[in-house]
């Protein structure tokens, strides 16, 4: 996409944030001269959370936004937890390292009242899961059903209502939904220790990502 289209899409997603009373976003840091190490990876996206390894299964998340001029640093630096694996090349079935790449993110869900912001919200209770079992059409997808009726194996499985999912949102991992290449992968609040492979953070940077993110132009770079 040429860099023109891409201002206009990250003037038009602006606009309708300020429209619709979006959080408003402090510059964290001054731009630097030099562009982000994300920045060849992530094609036309207007908004980044970077989350970069600093060893073992603590990471730095910051968040970016394209402006007329390059990336602009908002958010973070902040500490987040990722899996106790640390990172991986790729994402695995039953292997709790979060995987290295570029993601999407949204929609978002939890167990608590709606967060604000842009992106899509569904509150969750005790019949919301999400698929793990790799023999399902299902797989890694969101579903909701009584605990003992569902059409899935539910050992295999995550269920939503969970403290560290008072808010998450999405991160495309393995959209094509391959059995065998990870499943359940979010960005959600953390209980102080390493994750199966999302990434963590504390509630305060969480919600105020959340607020900013738009629903389009969005995504996670993890390295």
């Amino acid at each position: 996409m040429r860099l023109t289209a891409v201002l206009t899409r990250l003037g038009l997603a602006l606009a309708v944030a300020g429209m619709t009373g979006a959080a408003a976003v402090t510059p964290a840091a001054a731009q630097s001269s030099a562009p982000p190490w994300f920045d060849s990876q992530v094609g036309a996206a207007v908004q980044v959370v970077s989350v970069e390894n600093t060893g073992g299964s603590r990471a730095t998340v910051s968040a970016w936004q394209r402006s007329l001029t390059g990336w602009q640093q908002v958010i973070g630096p902040v500490p987040g937890w990722i899996g106790s694996r640390g990172i991986a090349p790729a994402a695995r079935d039953g292997i709790p390292a979060t995987p290295a790449g570029v993601f999407s993110l949204g929609p978002v869900f939890g167990t608590a009242p709606p967060p604000g912001g842009l992106l899509p919200y569904r509150q969750v209770g005790g019949n919301d899961w999400w698929v793990g079992d790799p023999r399902s059409p299902l797989f890694n997808t969101h579903q909701v059903c009584a605990p003992g009726r569902c059409a899935f194996d539910e050992s295999a499985s995550e269920r939503l209502a969970i403290p560290q999912y008072e808010y998450s949102v999405v991160m495309g991992v393995n959209p094509g939904r391959v059995p065998g290449g990870g499943a359940a992968f979010f960005m959600h609040l953390t209980d102080g220790t390493p994750t199966l492979g999302c990434v963590a953070l504390d509630r305060g940077p969480l919600l105020q990502i959340i607020r900013w993110l738009l629903p389009i132009g969005a995504v996670i770079a993890i390295r």
